[in-house]
Parts: structure tokens; C-alpha cells; sequence
């Protein structure tokens, strides 16, 4: 009876115990100089490339092979460059920005990527990076953004098309019109260069890419934000017939031929003091603390955070902009992270994990480092509620997360809520809960995230692995135990995991089996976009790795 009691608890534990392996070596690269620098497309396409440059020299190499292309030192390539500062690689454009910087005569030089061939070099332009300098592939030209002017130069050339001393600031998210030449762009205030431009104000606009006429300019509410580390932008802009629609703390509509605002259901507000900034940190940022506005057929519901004593949903009609109804305020919310439209009625998470991201640099005995950071912390208070699409009335508040809540997702019949501890189904209609499980019996500590995946399943991203449950039921399905770490990103069916040290770990949703990498600690890392690669930087190693 013993022995067949063991044989059944075995099989139960082999069930989610999965052998796991290290990530197979495409290929490495050991390169003549160290790595200070690098850029990876991404794409990995065939005839795609990389590079990796310390401050003398750079190597560009295929991406399906590790073979190098060319090698330069910086000083051949362009005879007024004495060192490199900084490189941005503008992949579409197949060229890279040389900086070389010298407090008032910066030297830019602009490096075609295949042939390593200097295509120009200039000293006019002083004070650019990679946050005020835009590549526009539609004009083959980049925007760059000074103190006290835009200037538009050709990618090939260098040559000035046109300036303008109307547009102030760098510019963000845009929507150009092949029909006529002209495009909707946003202006934003980078945070590393919140002191470069003078008289500064936010700035909707559309110009004549063709000779830096602004066409028409409005105003926009809240502030345009880009993320330190991912780049990318925390706010919408796009043009349907004749309307421009920008979703920035709210929905804002303008006209598309003369900039009038059509109707505006926007707030101000700032993540300011959700989350500390680490020790030694240059840029920081917060992130998705507010849920986006969502449009459900005619209707558009938006959260309004005006200030602290005023916080609200509010349904108004998407086609006119007219105010359908306020809701009974919540109080003393902080972040309101998620909102989401389930039935008749409106699912609001009040609290719980917000993003941020991080650069800093500190002294470590005689060595100063630099880190890149992704955290998730908690903001409070926590809680749950549920309004009633059709007037706004409250329908419930459950008391069940006051003491904490990392996040929830919405399935067509589910609505899952997580403390961290425990999953909760909650019936959307009266609150009342349908089950509730422990994430422990996942075998990843407690949950900082939980995602969707398929029509019915729950990934939990744990303190140390991966698990998923099903939805319907609570029920667990797969179990990937690693080790402390951290969520780095996701491509459909794989999710990558990270230590602080720099280890890797590549989890199959599926199954919950994962395989590893372990980095030097400071490593570079680069996921392409499909998910089956990983470019690793290491001192003077490039490794391209399988993921699955």
C-alpha cells in the first residue's frame, strides 16, 4: 500500500517537474575589441546585421552568422571624430550617428551602415541625441530638434531641406499623408533634456514635410512620455477621415484640416511620487499607473484623475464627444492601472503594480556601473470595483484586495483578480467570488504579474518561474520553477525571465519547460522580434542563442 502510495505521489510530481536546458549556441563571436556599444536588428532577417564598438572602433556583422562585414576604427571612417561618445543606430535609414562630443562643437558624422563609408559630417548641430534626432523613412530625411529650431536634413546627404523656429521640442509620435506630403506629429520634452529647449509648450501640429510650413498648431493636455529603456511612446496618435485622435490621459479630437479641437475628454496628471527613483538614477519614469480610455462600439469610457479629491469614469458618446454620464467618485486612489468593459459593466483595479524603468549609475568599489532596470512595484490603496455601464451607478466593491493586488485580466466569461497570494474569479455582475487559488500551488512564489494567454489561461509570472492555470476553473496546468528573477519580455507563447546577475530563461507557455543562458553579469541582451533568437554582448563576445 506504501509502495503504490509513492508511485502515485511520483507521478503527480513528475507531472509538472520538466527537464529543463540551456539555450543551444547558434553561434559566437569572439571580436578584437571590447563592447561597449552595440545595436541588434531585431528583425533577423536574412541579410540583417549588428553592431558592437568600444571607443576606438566598431564592428558591423551579419546576424546569420556572427561573419564580420567590416571593422573601422573611428578615426578612418571620420578624420575630425577623436572619439566616439555615442551611436544610434537608425536601422530603416541603414545609417549610424557617430557623436563626438566637445562642449559647443559636436561633431556628428553619419556612417553608412553597409560599407562603413562616411556619408557626411557636421559641427552646426550641437546638443543632439538620440532623443531629439528622428528619422522620418517617408522623406528619407531626419527631424533633428535644437534650443531654438527644428532643422530637417536628407539621410544620404546631410543636406538642410528646411528649418522652423514653430515647432519647439522633439518630435514623438506622427502620421504622415503620402497624398499631399504633409504630417500630424506631437512634440514631447525629453526628461534627459527638460534644460535644451526654451520656451517649451505642448504642441500638436501639421506640417508641410515638404518646406517646414505648419499648417495648423493646437495645444494638447497632459504630457507626451517616452519609456528610458523600451523607447517607446506612452500615448496614441492616429487620423480617421477627418479627425485626429490623441488617447493621452484621456481622448483628445481634433480636426484634421484646421486643428480645432472637436471635442476633448482629457486631464492632467502625473506619476510623480508613485514610485522611488533608485539610487543614482539619470532618468526615470512611471508607467501604465492610469488605464487607457476604452471605446466599446458608440461609447468611450475614460478615467478621470484630474487631482487627488476628484477621480471619476466617465461615458461619453465617441462620435460627438457629448458627456453620457459622471460615476460616483473613488476615493483616494492613487494609480488606477486597470479598466476594462465587461458586460454592463466597467471593471476598475485601483492600485497594485505600475512600471518603471531606470537608468542609473553608481560607484561600486573603485568601478562605476551602469544599470538598465525594469521594476514593478506596488502603489496602494488596493482595491476592486464595478460600474454599471448604463448610468455609472456603483454596482459593487469587493473587500477582498485592501491589502494588496498585483493585477487582473478579463476573459469572455472571467474576471480574474490577483493579491500576489492568490487568484480570485470574481462573477463581474455581483462581485461575488467563483474560486480562489493559491499561486503557490504553482511552485513560483508569489505573483508580480499575471497575463492572458489563449481563450482560457492564466500566466502567472512568479518571484522565481512561470505557471499557468485555467481560467474556468482555477485548475493548474503548468509549473516552470527557475530562480529568482524578474519579467523581461514576452513573444506570444514565450515569456523571458531575467536575474539580476543577468541570467536568462526562456519559458514555452505551453509547457512550462524553459530553457537558460547564463550571462556575465552587465551583459547586453537583444530579443528579435519573432521570439527565436537572443543576441548576448558580453566584454568581447557576441553569442547568438536559440530560445526555444
Amino acid at each position: 500500500m506504501k509502495k503504490a502510495l509513492f508511485i502515485l505521489i511520483a507521478a503527480f510530481a513528475l507531472q509538472f517537474a520538466v527537464a529543463q536546458d540551456d539555450m543551444s549556441t547558434v553561434w559566437e563571436v569572439k571580436l578584437g575589441h571590447q563592447i561597449i556599444y552595440y545595436g541588434t536588428d531585431v528583425s533577423d532577417q536574412p541579410d540583417s546585421y549588428s553592431f558592437a564598438a568600444d571607443d576606438k572602433e566598431v564592428t558591423f556583422f551579419k546576424n546569420i552568422d556572427g561573419s564580420t562585414i567590416w571593422t573601422k576604427a573611428y578615426k578612418n571612417m571620420a578624420p575630425k571624430l577623436r572619439k566616439v561618445d555615442e551611436l544610434i543606430a537608425f536601422w530603416e535609414s541603414n545609417t549610424v550617428f557617430l557623436f563626438d562630443r566637445k562642449m559647443g562643437k559636436d561633431q556628428i558624422a553619419c556612417v553608412d551602415m553597409e560599407s562603413g563609408e562616411l556619408l557626411w559630417n557636421t559641427d552646426k548641430y550641437q546638443e543632439v541625441s538620440e532623443d531629439n534626432v528622428v528619422y522620418i523613412p517617408e522623406e528619407d530625411g531626419f527631424a533633428i530638434s535644437m534650443r531654438k529650431e527644428m532643422v530637417f536634413v536628407k539621410a544620404r546627404t546631410g543636406e538642410e531641406v528646411w528649418s522652423t523656429t514653430k515647432f519647439v521640442g522633439s518630435v514623438s509620435q506622427y502620421v504622415y499623408d503620402p497624398n499631399d506630403g504633409t504630417m500630424v506629429m506631437v512634440n514631447f520634452q525629453p526628461s534627459g533634456l527638460a534644460a535644451l529647449f526654451t520656451g517649451f509648450k505642448n504642441q500638436i501640429v501639421r506640417i508641410n514635410m515638404k518646406n517646414g510650413e505648419i499648417l495648423w498648431e493646437a495645444n494638447y493636455i497632459g504630457r507626451a512620455i517616452r519609456k528610458v529603456i523600451t523607447k517607446e511612446f506612452v500615448f496614441d496618435l492616429d487620423v480617421v477621415d477627418d479627425k485626429v485622435f490623441l488617447t493621452m490621459n484621456g481622448l483628445q479630437v481634433y480636426d484634421y484640416n484646421t486643428g480645432a479641437v472637436r471635442y476633448s475628454a482629457a486631464f492632467n496628471f502625473t506619476a510623480e511620487g508613485l514610485a522611488k527613483a533608485p539610487q543614482g538614477t539619470k532618468r526615470f519614469g512611471v508607467y501604465n499607473a492610469i488605464a487607457d480610455p476604452i471605446i466599446d462600439g458608440d461609447d468611450l469610457y475614460v478615467l478621470d484623475m484630474a487631482d487627488k479629491k476628484n477621480q471619476y469614469v466617465k461615458k461619453y458618446d465617441v462620435h460627438t464627444g457629448k458627456l453620457l454620464w459622471t460615476s460616483s467618485e473613488i476615493k483616494g486612489a492613487r494609480a488606477i492601472p486597470g479598466m476594462k468593459v465587461v458586460g454592463d459593466k466597467i471593471a476598475l483595479q485601483i492600485g497594485g503594480r505600475v512600471e518603471t524603468q531606470f537608468y542609473r549609475k553608481y560607484k561600486s568599489g573603485d568601478n562605476w556601473v551602469e544599470e538598465w532596470g525594469v521594476t514593478f512595484p506596488e502603489v496602494k490603496p488596493f482595491g476592486v470595483q464595478a460600474f454599471n455601464t448604463k448610468d455609472g451607478t456603483l454596482a459593487w466593491e469587493s473587500e477582498k484586495f485592501k491589502k494588496g493586488i498585483t493585477n487582473a485580466v478579463s476573459f469572455e466569461n472571467y474576471h480574474i483578480v490577483c493579491s500576489g497570494k492568490s487568484l480570485y474569479s470574481i462573477d463581474i455582475n455581483t462581485g461575488e467570488e467563483k474560486y480562489e487559488v493559491p499561486v503557490a500551488k504553482g511552485g513560483v512564489g508569489q505573483a508580480n504579474l499575471i497575463m492572458k494567454y489563449k481563450d482560457n489561461i492564466i500566466v502567472v509570472i512568479g518571484e522565481k518561474g512561470v505557471s499557468t492555470f485555467d481560467a474556468s476553473n482555477g485548475e493548474l496546468l503548468t509549473s516552470g520553477k527557475y530562480k529568482a528573477s524578474s519579467f523581461f519580455d514576452r513573444h506570444e507563447d514565450l515569456i523571458i525571465m531575467q536575474t539580476e546577475k543577468a541570467d536568462f530563461a526562456a519559458f514555452d507557455i505551453d509547457t512550462g519547460i524553459y530553457k537558460e543562458f547564463k550571462a556575465k553579469t552587465g551583459a547586453g541582451t537583444s530579443l528579435t522580434t519573432d521570439g527565436e533568437h537572443m543576441f548576448v554582448y558580453e566584454k568581447k563576445v557576441v553569442t547568438k542563442l536559440n530560445t526555444r
